[in-house]
């Protein structure tokens, strides 16, 4: 577990799975990052199993709850993925709207960004967004991201942006 000034931020678990369901159903996500097709309880549960914890054991690490520290009112996830479409690590993170432009994300991505530079000894982080998603994009570049060009990810006629982070 991470935690910052106003920020816990943990593994997730089955107990999350309210949480995943909101937050993966949320507009955004779903322009941004695409439809889970989530619709219950028993569905997010089964995503946080495949998605998530299978790449702690994996890995060690993944994305990861992001939660306030003082109340423990889950916000978001952050954190850092090894996806085989990319060569380098690279961080994740989305927020629910009522905890965005709040400084939130920079917080977490710069407890991410520590941990993947220090404990996990990376030398490059790299990041995608979705062409139109102007805040990420923002959020990246403030953390010290400079963005490369677009590359084709996923469906190879949709086109990413993608920043590298070189600490």
């Amino acid at each position: 577990m991470l935690q910052t000034e106003r920020l816990r931020i943990r593994h997730f678990g089955p107990q999350d799975a309210a949480f995943i369901l909101e937050l993966l159903n949320d507009p955004d996500w779903i322009r941004f990052i695409g439809n889970r097709n989530l619709r219950t309880p028993d569905d997010a549960r089964a995503y946080i199993e495949k998605s998530l914890a299978s790449l702690y054991k994996r890995l060690g690490f993944g994305l990861d709850l992001v939660e306030l520290r003082d109340t423990g009112e889950p916000i978001g996830m952050c954190g850092l993925i090894k996806r085989d479409t990319l060569e380098h690590v690279d961080l994740g993170f989305a927020y629910l709207p009522a905890f965005r432009g709040k400084g939130y994300g920079y917080e977490a991505g710069v407890a991410a960004l520590d941990y993947g530079v220090h404990e996990l000894g990376l030398e490059r982080i790299v990041a995608i967004t979705s062409p139109d998603n102007d805040a990420s994009g923002k959020l990246l570049r403030r953390l010290g991201f400079e963005f490369q060009g677009a590359i084709a990810y996923g469906n190879e006629s949709e086109l990413s942006n993608y920043f590298t982070y070189d600490p």
